[in-house]
């Protein structure tokens, strides 16, 4: 069997298939498109190096799967995947995100990838180490503290108070008797049978950085500093209390044990392969920055498209973590492109996207499909939310199909919104259900189609209201 490295693009589709109704003409080509990838290391160093992504430009109205389906591309392959907007960049020399802030975005998403990685790796130690730190909170042995001299540093008061950032750990020696080992034997295996999760307990953690968006935060990335973390270098290392169930300290410390267990060196050049050979950029909104969009009053969409170029044609981008080289991360552009076409973007960045992808607007048996057969169809979520408060929830077939004929009108009536239509139709339909379910204790409900009809089909008929509502 494959594993999600060497998938063939028939097993991506239909992995896809899973949470996707319909867009087969997309799948396929995404599905291609991450093959080529597998098929690119296979070969000889000298032949990969000339092998470069071909990149794809998804175009279709909002609400029809482009976004769902770069998203899980990257879930079946876990690869490291961001999502950007075009329009939140700015040219270079005005104020605002560059476009290279995408890359190292990227390069924090792969981060998370390969810590998760490496912390499976050590995790039995890192959990041993976790619960005897626990033990010795819960049951402490008789500390006997060493003061330390200040005879043999007169100049030392002259600095207390101020912040050097050294570390001078006042020694402690701990006596364990007979009792207190006993004690901690006990409280070890309960902690491991999950006896002891809801107690609470006061932990010391390392007190976390937090990050900076200022302005001037955000034009010191383009250099890769994080200003934030600079500052934070010049703090000491705080410690913080926290009062925490046991269960949850547990996976406080075992992080903490794990962090200490790895290289943080190891993860970020390998995260930085990662996000280079195996990264997925998605851009969105990829029309607004053509010079022909409906947009107004924005800084330079063209002078955009120009900062785009690069980056997707291959280049070396600066991160705190090192150098990345762009060449062979995956981008998929995204826009339903009314107003302007894709021959209005330079035509360097038109080459750069060779594969163009149109989905189609869904139908209403598209919706139908949406509603009952995708793993997360939002039929079954409203049914397993309800089903917390005791009460089961049957939707009969002909509800279904009333409930997509009229997200399938409304969306041509008004704005074509795609399958987000669903979202409201259904929360106006069940709202009062799900305003009155925890008073009803238990019981069995059925949806039909008079009951859509009597929700919602008078909204539906008034078109005004429709807009509003719906």
């Amino acid at each position: 069997m494959n594993t999600v490295e060497n998938m063939t693009p028939r097993e991506i589709v239909s992995e896809l298939d899973k949470y996707i109704i319909g867009q087969k003409e997309a799948k396929k080509s995404v599905a291609v498109a991450l093959r080529n990838r597998y098929r690119r290391l296979q070969l000889d160093e000298a032949m990969r190096k000339e092998i470069t992504p071909k990149n794809l430009l998804m175009i279709g109205p909002t609400g029809v799967g482009k976004t769902e389906i770069a998203r899980r591309l990257a879930t079946i392959v876990k690869a490291p995947f961001i999502k950007v907007e075009a329009t939140k960049f700015t040219e270079v020399g005005y104020i605002g995100r560059d476009v290279e802030s995408m890359v190292r975005d990227l390069v924090e998403a792969a981060i998370v990838i390969v810590e998760k990685q490496q912390h499976s790796k050590v995790y039995l130690q890192a959990e041993k180490n976790a619960v005897n730190r626990l033990v010795k909170i819960l049951v402490p042995g008789i500390k006997k503290e060493k003061k330390q001299s200040n005879a043999s540093n007169p100049f030392e008061s002259m600095f207390q108070g101020m912040n050097l950032n050294q570390e001078k750990p006042v020694e402690e020696e701990e006596e364990v008797n007979e009792t207190i080992t006993l004690n901690r034997e006990s409280i070890k295996q309960q902690i491991r049978n999950g006896q002891l999760d809801n107690r609470e307990v006061t932990i010391e953690i390392k007190e976390h950085k937090k990050s900076m968006n200022s302005p001037m935060n955000a034009g010191l990335e383009q250099m890769g500093i994080d200003l934030s973390e600079t500052l934070g270098a010049l703090r000491s290392k705080n410690k913080v209390k926290r009062a925490v169930t046991v269960k949850e300290a547990l996976d406080i410390l075992i992080q903490e044990e794990s962090e200490k267990l790895v290289n943080q060196e190891d993860i970020y050049s390998k995260a930085i392969h990662l996000a280079q050979n195996s990264g997925i950029i998605f851009i969105d909104e990829f029309d607004k920055i053509t010079s022909k969009s409906s947009q107004s009053g924005e800084v330079s969409r063209e002078g955009v498209q120009r900062d785009i170029l690069p980056i997707v044609e291959g280049s070396q981008v600066s991160t705190k973590y090192g150098a990345i080289q762009t060449d062979y991360i995956l981008f998929i552009a995204s826009g339903a492109f009314h107003m302007s076409k894709p021959s209005d973007l330079i035509p360097e960045l038109q080459g750069r996207f060779p594969i163009r992808v149109e989905l189609d607007d869904l139908t209403k048996e598209d919706f139908v499909k949406i509603l009952t057969e995708p793993n997360n169809a939002l039929v079954k979520q409203y049914i397993a939310m309800i089903a917390t408060d005791n009460i089961d929830v049957t939707f009969t077939y002909e509800a279904i199909e009333r409930l997509a004929d009229i997200a399938y009108r409304v969306n041509h009536e008004t704005d074509n919104i795609g399958a987000r239509r669903l979202h409201t139709i259904l929360e106006k339909l069940l709202e009062d259900l799900l305003f009155e379910a925890p008073d009803m204790q238990m019981g069995d409900i059925t949806i039909t189609k008079s009951y859509v009809d009597e929700k919602i089909a008078h909204i539906v008929e008034d078109k005004d209201l429709s807009r509003y509502i719906l």
